[in-house]
C-alpha cells in the first residue's frame, strides 16, 4: 500500500482538493494509512506529473481540485488488482515476548499486561470512532466500516491473547521465578 494508492482510490470517488483529501485522510483512513499536509500536497504534484491525475479546476487562494485520469483508474485498478499485499513482518511487540525470559516473572507480566491494556485502550478508540461516523451508502462509508471492524476485531484478539499470555508467563517458566531473570542476571522478585 502506498499513500498513491490512497490518494487515487480517494480521488477515484470523485473530484477533491488538497484539502478535501486530508480531510479524507483525517476521517477515514488514518488508522489504516496516516498522512500530513506536506506528504499530500507533495504527492498531488508527482501524481499530476506522472498523468495519473489532472487539475480540474482552481479556486481563490490558489485552490485546485484534482479528477483522475483514465491512466490514474488504471493504476489503481492495478494496484487493487495485481498482487497480494504482503503482511507486515515486523512486530517490535511480539520480538520482545520471544526474550520475556531474560526478565523476572512479574516483568514478564508486566509487559504482557501492558499489551493488553494498549490493545483494550485502542479497541475502545475504536469504538469511539464507530460511534461518532454517520455511516451511509457511499462507497467509502461502506469499506471504511470494514476496515474499522478488522480494527475493532484485531485489537480485541490482540488483548485476549496478551491477557492469555500474561497469565502463562505468571505460571510457566517464560520470565524468571526465583527473583532472578532466567539468564541468572539478577533482580528483585516481586512473585
Amino acid at each position: 500500500m502506498s499513500l498513491r494508492h490512497a490518494m487515487l482510490g480517494l480521488l477515484a470517488n470523485g473530484p477533491a482538493s488538497g484539502y478535501d483529501l486530508m480531510k479524507g485522510f483525517e476521517t477515514s483512513l488514518a488508522n489504516a494509512w496516516p498522512a500530513t499536509q506536506s506528504q499530500v500536497y507533495g504527492e498531488l504534484g508527482k501524481l499530476t506529473a506522472a498523468g495519473l491525475l489532472r487539475v480540474s479546476a482552481e479556486g481563490p487562494r490558489g485552490r485546485k481540485e484534482y479528477t483522475i485520469t483514465d491512466e490514474g483508474r488504471a493504476e489503481l485498478r492495478r494496484w487493487l488488482t495485481g498482487s497480494r499485499p504482503e503482511p507486515p513482518r515486523r512486530s517490535d511487540a511480539l520480538l520482545r515476548v520471544f526474550f520475556l525470559n531474560h526478565l523476572t516473572r512479574a516483568e514478564a507480566v508486566a509487559y504482557l499486561m501492558g499489551e493488553a491494556e494498549s490493545a483494550a485502550e485502542q479497541h475502545r478508540a475504536f469504538k469511539e470512532l464507530e460511534e461518532t461516523i454517520a455511516w451511509g451508502d457511499d462507497p467509502l462509508s461502506v469499506n471504511g466500516h470494514i476496515a474499522l471492524e478488522y480494527g475493532l476485531r484485531m485489537t480485541a484478539a490482540r488483548e485476549e491473547w496478551a491477557r492469555w499470555a500474561a497469565q502463562e508467563a505468571g505460571t510457566r517458566k517464560a520470565g524468571g521465578s526465583d527473583g532472578k531473570s532466567a539468564d541468572g542476571s539478577g533482580g528483585e522478585s516481586t512473585d
